[in-house]
């Protein structure tokens, strides 16, 4: 007879290998079809269920998906997903940064044509469809990733509905005070032509020439060192950008240091210096033969001093600057307001102070190229063909002290990558002093995960500069100003304000280019400072961290109608740690000025992804992983699998060899479930389910270690924590099930009668583990957990998809302390037999386990243990046959044991015949006549089976 008929083997159409790419576009299209997202909604709203809101952080309309937009997409998915299984109404609306500097870059440089030779209107038509054209492509890619969100309504920057409530919010700062336009030293990119905001800045090594420079004594107040003439006096300044040599119009020092004099003996000339700094500075400058004399001074009585420009025909002021420190140079610092911040506000406040009145020179036009106001020949060359030259005219003068070069962290804008320079132009600004201990206490009002965000954003706002909002480009929301003809002065007011909105809220904002200055303010409109009727309309466009940090206001706080259920504030922002300087920082800033409170409850941030080695990825470096190809290889599951495995609140680390490695724990999961759904193709959990009281104990354990794993996983999506549901999960699919549950349980699946108690009682706790398991990864193993769902039995009572039903609600009875702590004690010992079969089977004393029989030695406890299973230790160990002694003493010499030594094993060849049904070898083997190569277990069994 061939018994392996009568076995009930596992069957199942979910096939082993999950061949991802070919199918997740399937379940994307059976997603779309049935409009999950909307579906979802509608569910929780009949329900009643409280809203989460997570506003999305909108990605630049420019290129490709890479693997940080796959990392900060799928944790949002995640999240998600899972609030809406944790009962809420769950809102996603993906969104897109559309205007600014890198689409008109890239508009300009793809077609090859000259901004100047084209109209604003023709620019910005051109980036508008540029902008829509990687929104599609985006879009397409985020799907693909199992995203799931209204992206048949997704929120844009260029919608004009954006960017009129963009518009309200600059208005409701303008009617505030906030607003206010002022020339100041900003950062200035001149390949991009245009200022930049802080968050726009990033700092690479760059090399640049470091000089010590002699300015010439004009009036020292009495502070010169008695007895030597004038012309043997100098003050000493250190700087890394010669071409800002011509603006030098003071030198700062700071009030409470002290400074001396010191005599280079050698060329007879006395510097004016910070005592601390000297030695170092004249060591750089290859002074060796020096020595202080005079009296020591502080810097405070020094103000108003005056030495002589280097080159030009200019004095140089001393004044007080608390920015002066001692980290390098000489405490003598070369200030030129029209090329520095500290320096342009130093200068501001001697001017607001009516101490001095110094002009700001800032001879670099917007090009990066020196003016005519440089003077020394240098008009028309860009700023570093202008050192050299500069440094030669120092030289010759004998104003040079010393030279050399250095390499250190220099600004540049992260768009060109280029480097940057300050420069004092007339720009836009947003006062953020006025508001700025509101912006504070809503950052102390934020929950931030991690914790160490809070004290980032906090001492960046307490610590940042005014922020400059204007750009000089045309592809953006314009400043909404007009200028007075007739008195010259700018127009922001309430009136105008509300009737640019509504036009733009009509028109978009082509109709600040499209239309008159006239057409655009109200009707019979009258200059406020001078009661003049002729205007013209400002040029520049809005920073777009302002069209960016103002979302929340045409998102959430006024939504289109298709937006139903969004709120202000939301209750989370999650992005890149970048974004403390970035979205973070500007939604707040906006926010705050208008309503005097953050957007956003929560704010989570995580890390940027890395190499195998921990290196930035890189096209050069050729070590990029791209999203696109981990899922045309893998499929997404597997890359949304690992972006849940890591800790992602610090930088990740990514490369082909890790994702292989993830597809293996991907391939064991699914296994995992393939096994569960196999066993239960003749179960009917509605018929065939055994009370929790009378399951066999070993079942009741495994609900107890589903409850455990349940509670572990729900925790770490509520915290956040991915990485920490991710180890729970597969500990619990490779160790608590594969190794330990389902391999006790084959024999008592294949064997016993189809329906008896035994095997209904193993089928009860596989399919809760089954229906409990695959809600639980469903957020993150979005695919391979649909594909679970419709493969389980009773099909028609459930919810259609996986991602329309609730998460596993928590079921206290499965936690029976007495039985966790009995089969702690058990494994235990299971775990020193397990041993000691791999080592009898490397060394082939035995092949298969049930070829072996084991004697377990053991003392106190652990003999109780073994001897309340005597009965079951061999089915529990996986042996024929299982033998107990008392005393450990008596093991033979080389048993396995526990480290304690309070359990050992030794293992033998069971000479006892082979049952051909279930390969056990017991005494009982051909006791039935009927069956005489079966054992007597499997013979009753066959008889109930009719056979």
């Amino acid at each position: 007879m061939d018994y392996s008929k009568t076995l009930h083997l596992p069957q199942t159409d979910f096939p082993m290998r999950g061949n991802l790419p070919k199918k997740e576009p399937g379940f994307v299209d059976f997603w779309q079809e049935h409009d999950l997202y909307h579906a979802r909604q509608e569910k929780r709203r009949k329900d009643g269920a409280p809203t989460f809101v997570l506003h999305d952080g909108p990605p630049y309309a420019n290129g490709k998906i890479h693997i940080g937009h796959a990392l900060n997409k799928t944790l949002k998915d995640i999240i998600v997903r899972y609030k809406h299984m944790a009962g809420y109404e769950a809102n996603y609306i993906p969104g897109w940064d559309t205007h600014g500097l890198p689409i008109e870059y890239a508009v300009l440089k793809d077609s090859g044509e000259d901004r100047a030779n084209m109209t604003p209107l023709e620019l910005r038509r051109k980036c508008l469809a540029y902008a829509k054209k990687w929104i599609a492509i985006q879009k397409a890619d985020f799907i693909r990733m199992g995203v799931v969100g209204d992206f048949a309504h997704p929120y844009v920057t260029f919608d004009p509905h954006l960017e009129a409530k963009e518009l309200e919010v600059f208005g409701e700062m303008a009617n505030k005070g906030y607003i206010y336009k002022g020339k100041k030293a900003v950062y200035w990119c001149p390949h991009c032509e245009t200022a930049l905001a802080e968050a726009e800045i990033e700092y690479k090594d760059r090399k640049s020439p470091s000089i010590y420079v002699k300015f010439p004594a004009v009036d020292l107040k009495g502070l010169a060192p008695e007895g030597v003439p004038k012309d043997k006096l100098f003050a000493v300044i250190w700087t890394t950008t010669p071409w800002t040599i011509p603006a030098n119009e003071a030198i700062c020092v700071n009030p409470k240091f002290t400074y001396v004099w010191v005599h280079n003996k050698a060329a007879d000339e006395y510097y004016l210096m910070n005592k601390e700094l000297a030695p170092k500075a004249l060591e750089e400058c290859k002074v060796e033969d020096y020595e202080f004399v005079g009296r020591e001074m502080t810097g405070a009585e020094w103000e108003l001093a005056t030495f002589h420009h280097p080159l030009l025909d200019r004095l140089a002021y001393v004044l007080e600057g608390n920015h002066v420190t001692l980290d390098a140079g000489t405490g003598c610092v070369h200030t030129a307001p029209g090329h520095g911040v500290d320096d342009f506000e130093v200068c501001q406040d001697y001017r607001n102070k009516g101490k001095l009145d110094l002009p700001i020179i800032c001879p670099v036009d917007e090009k990066g190229h020196m003016t005519a106001e440089a003077g020394l020949g240098l008009e028309g060359k860009t700023i570093w063909e202008a050192e050299g030259p500069v440094i030669s005219a120092l030289a010759h003068a004998g104003m040079l002290l010393g030279k050399k070069s250095i390499h250190h962290q220099y600004a540049h804008c992260w768009r060109c990558k280029n480097p940057i320079i300050y420069r004092a132009t007339e720009q836009w600004f947003a006062s953020i002093n006025d508001f700025r201990d509101k912006a504070l206490k809503a950052v102390d009002d934020t929950r931030f995960i991690p914790s160490w965000g809070h004290d980032r954003l906090y001492n960046m706002i307490r610590d940042r500069q005014d922020w400059c909002i204007s750009r000089q480009r045309s592809w953006g929301v314009p400043i909404p100003a007009f200028y007075c003809d007739d008195c010259g002065k700018w127009v922001i007011t309430p009136e105008t304000m509300k009737k640019v909105e509504e036009i733009v809220e009509k028109e978009g904002t082509d109709a600040w280019w499209a239309h008159s200055a006239e057409e655009l303010l109200p009707e019979g409109f009258k200059c406020p400072h001078c009661g003049g009727t002729h205007f013209h309309k400002e040029k520049d466009i809005m920073d777009v961290w302002f069209d960016s940090g103002s979302t929340w206001n045409g998102v959430l706080r006024y939504p289109h109608k298709e937006w139903e259920g969004v709120k202000y504030p939301c209750d989370l922002y999650l992005e890149g740690s970048d974004q403390h300087r970035g979205w973070f920082h500007s939604s707040l800033l906006c926010s705050v000025a208008v309503n005097g409170y953050a957007p956003y409850k929560a704010v989570l941030t995580h890390g940027f992804t890395m190499d195998g080695e921990g290196r930035k990825m890189s096209k050069s470096v050729g070590n990029v992983v791209a999203p696109q190809d981990v899922i045309n290889k893998y499929g997404a599951d597997v890359m949304r699998l690992w972006i849940s495995s890591v800790d992602y609140q610090g930088d990740v680390r990514l490369s082909d060899k890790i994702i292989k490695a993830m597809s293996d724990v991907y391939r064991k999961i699914r296994n995992t479930f393939r096994y569960l759904l196999g066993n239960l193709y003749d179960f009917d959990p509605k018929k065939d389910s055994v009370a929790y009281e009378d399951m066999e104990e070993l079942d009741r354990w495994a609900l107890l270690r589903l409850e455990q794993v349940k509670e572990t996983v729900l925790k770490a999506y509520d915290d956040y924590q991915f990485h920490v549901m991710y180890h729970a999960v597969h500990n619990f699919c490779t160790v608590d099930l594969s190794s330990i549950y389902l391999d006790i349980l084959k024999d008592r699946l294949y064997t016993e009668k189809a329906d008896g108690k035994l095997r209904r009682s193993a089928q009860t706790a596989m399919y809760e583990i089954l229906t409990t398991l695959v809600r639980l990864v469903a957020p993150v193993l979005c695919f391979t957990s649909e594909e679970v769902w419709q493969a389980l039995p009773n099909k028609e009572e459930r919810e259609w998809s996986v991602h329309m039903a609730d998460m596993p609600k928590a079921n206290e009875k499965y936690l029976d302390e007495a039985l966790d702590e009995k089969w702690k004690k058990r494994l235990a010992v299971r775990s020193v037999v397990t041993k000691a079969l791999e080592e009898a089977r490397q060394a082939k004393t035995i092949g298969h386990p049930l070829d072996a029989e084991v004697t377990v030695y053991a003392d106190g406890d652990e003999f109780q243990v073994l001897k309340d299973m005597e009965k079951e230790l061999a089915d529990f160990c996986l042996v024929s046959q299982a033998k107990i002694e008392e005393g450990t003493e008596k093991a033979p010499e080389g048993a396995s044991s526990n480290e304690e030594g309070t359990v050992k094993c030794s293992v033998a060849v069971c000479t006892l015949e082979k049952c051909e049904r279930c390969w056990k070898r017991t005494p009982d083997v051909g006791s039935d006549a009927a069956h005489p190569h079966v054992c007597a277990r499997c013979a009753h069994v066959l008889q109930e089976m009719g056979e």
